[in-house]
């Protein structure tokens, strides 16, 4: 029996068994209702209303904070003698390997053939919006966190639903925090397993098949998929066993240079099809407020750009807050500054630039997807640079390959904390987890399990329904802890250096 049948035998009865829980479980987390004659799903209106009421409560802090954000991690306020594994800046490009993928290549394209040009707009609004949401979660992570005996850190919902609910609700809200940070936990688990490795070394593995010859070129064999899925693994399994500080060293390297990279490309073109420039804003403008050709006009463009933003940017979660809870501070709120960043970074900068070159360049593949034919993201993107740089695949290729190492090798730390929360910290519980992973990766070369992957992202997303609720409920520890750091950091700018432990004269935000 050859090894493709095997694999094809193993999809077909995994899909066989989990496609009606999958179905359904789709159907209840993305249930959508019509709203002016498109499809809303609820999950994202949740996502999105979230955005708005904190922005309002902490006074557009995404804004008014920038500034003092960047020079959060620039290292401006680094405090001596803090508990914690990584710099603010480390800590901020873990999180963002773990948004930055396939999202911000392949579904921005999707977003612009189904909701237009206009979508782009909305999808940077969603963007700025999921800043004050990211800023909540990621203050209340560090806020929460457990820092071990060897100094290592383990933080995330599964810390701070527990303990901030116990703290503020007493007895009924410890049970109620146990139950939702187990919850969380398999919810992250699953995700990661499937969803953030699984099918991010999958779609990798096809853009290299794509680029080398297809299906009968040099790697488009199964023993082709297993090579690739093995270095895969090997690579992430190193860094993986190095914990947060090897990955943090990997992403702080890997980020900026896969960011660079594709955002120049963006440039390229761009600046060839600069008398383009105008009328391409102008489109997106338009578009978002009249928009021709789009299912629902206004609120249809208006939903596909959020839903894009908000699947993208992954604000309210859950999941980045455990990458940034590893952070070397003693002002939680410092790093939850810093995080709002990522939004920022991946939905604002990079799903834009994406927007406006394949608006600019205006391949013949975005003109067909726009007439219904089924085509893919990944391809109408290459296709855009391809106008400009004819050997832009080859480069895209790299792209995909760095921004699915560096979320693989996120969503294995992700996973792991999620792991020891469920099983312990021992070092049998967390070696058999690494290994699990690794497996995974190997995997995901070799099968599709498409009905996993669809089930994983239902999972991430209901976890937001948790999370979400319990922002809400902490919303006030999160504005006295930003008092706080805002209190330290006149104090700094004064420059008074009195212990950094000192309780802090409450002002208001």
């Amino acid at each position: 029996m050859s090894l493709d049948s095997i694999t094809k035998s193993v999809d077909e009865a995994v899909s066989g068994f989990f496609e009606p829980i999958a179905k359904w479980l789709g159907e209840v987390v993305f249930y959508s209702v019509p709203v002016g004659g498109a499809e809303l799903p609820l999950i994202v209106a949740w996502l999105v209303v979230a955005g708005l009421v904190f922005s309002g409560w902490f006074g557009l802090v995404q804004i008014r904070k920038f500034r003092l954000a960047v020079n959060v991690v620039r290292g401006k306020y680094d405090e001596k003698g803090s508990a914690g594994e990584v710099n603010h800046f480390q800590a901020l490009t873990a999180a963002v390997s773990g948004t930055v993928g396939l999202g911000n290549i392949a579904g921005v394209a999707v977003a612009v053939s189904i909701g237009g040009p206009g979508a782009t707009f909305w999808m940077i609004l969603c963007g700025l919006l999921g800043m004050a949401t990211k800023f909540v979660e990621v203050t209340l992570g560090v806020k929460y966190r457990e820092v071990h005996a060897d100094g290592t850190v383990s933080g995330g919902p599964m810390h701070y639903l527990p303990k901030g609910l116990a703290e503020r609700f007493g007895a009924k809200g410890k049970t109620l925090g146990k139950v939702l940070g187990v919850l969380a936990s398999i919810m992250i688990l699953f995700f990661g397993l499937f969803g953030g490795n699984l099918f991010q070394v999958n779609q990798s593995y096809a853009q290299l098949v794509a680029v080398a010859g297809g299906e009968d070129g040099m790697v488009g064999s199964s023993t082709g998929a297993l090579f690739f899925g093995i270095l895969i693994a090997a690579l992430v399994g190193i860094v993986l066993l190095g914990g947060i500080r090897s990955i943090a060293s990997v992403t702080s390297r890997l980020v900026p240079a896969m960011a660079g990279i594709y955002i120049a490309a963006c440039l390229v073109v761009i600046l060839v099809n600069v008398s383009a420039v105008p009328a391409a804003v102008s489109s997106i403008v338009e578009g978002a407020f009249n928009p021709e050709g789009v299912a629902g006009g206004v609120l249809g463009a208006l939903i596909i750009g959020f839903k894009r933003a908000a699947f993208s940017n992954e604000a309210g979660l859950g999941s980045a807050p455990i990458a940034h809870s590893a952070v070397k501070t003693k002002h939680p709120a410092s790093e939850g500054l810093v995080a709002l960043l990522e939004p920022f970074i991946d939905t604002v900068v990079i799903c834009t630039m994406t927007a406006l070159t394949i608006v600019i360049a205006n391949p013949a593949s975005w003109a067909a997807a726009r007439e219904d034919e089924s085509i893919g993201g990944v391809t109408i993107t290459s296709d855009a640079f391809g106008t400009v740089l004819p050997w832009f695949p080859y480069i895209l290729t790299v792209a995909v390959l760095l921004f699915a190492i560096s979320t693989v090798l996120t969503w294995g730390y992700y996973g792991l904390k999620a792991w020891t929360h469920l099983f312990g910290r021992s070092k049998a519980s967390e070696l058999t987890y690494k290994v699990l992973y690794t497996v995974f990766a190997v995997a995901g070369s070799l099968l599709t399990l498409q009905t996993l992957i669809d089930m994983a992202d239902a999972v991430l997303f209901m976890l937001a329904v948790i999370n979400i609720i319990g922002l809400y409920l902490l919303a006030p520890v999160v504005k006295r802890e930003l008092n706080n750091f805002l209190d330290y950091v006149r104090r700094r700018d004064a420059g008074d250096r009195r212990d950094d432990d000192q309780e802090s004269v409450k002002t208001t935000v």
